[in-house]
């Protein structure tokens, strides 16, 4: 199973790794910076997406029975 825990942390890591390869490409020309931004922004809300529902299932989870 794949956790919404593991999810987060690969969009957050997806952001880091556009910030890396994006600056890149605007620099060379290959990619238009509001494209560039663009596309971290939406990742960055998938990842905090996925960590607020990871949050919240493991908030459920340490609730007493």
């Amino acid at each position: 199973m794949i956790s919404n825990r593991d999810k987060a942390n690969c969009a957050a890591r997806e952001v880091r790794n556009r910030k890396w390869v994006y600056a890149r490409l605007v620099a060379e020309g290959r990619m238009k910076g509001d494209r560039a931004d663009r596309e971290i922004e939406i990742m960055a809300a998938i990842a905090e997406d996925y960590r607020r529902m990871a949050e919240a299932e493991e908030a459920q989870e340490r609730l007493p029975l």
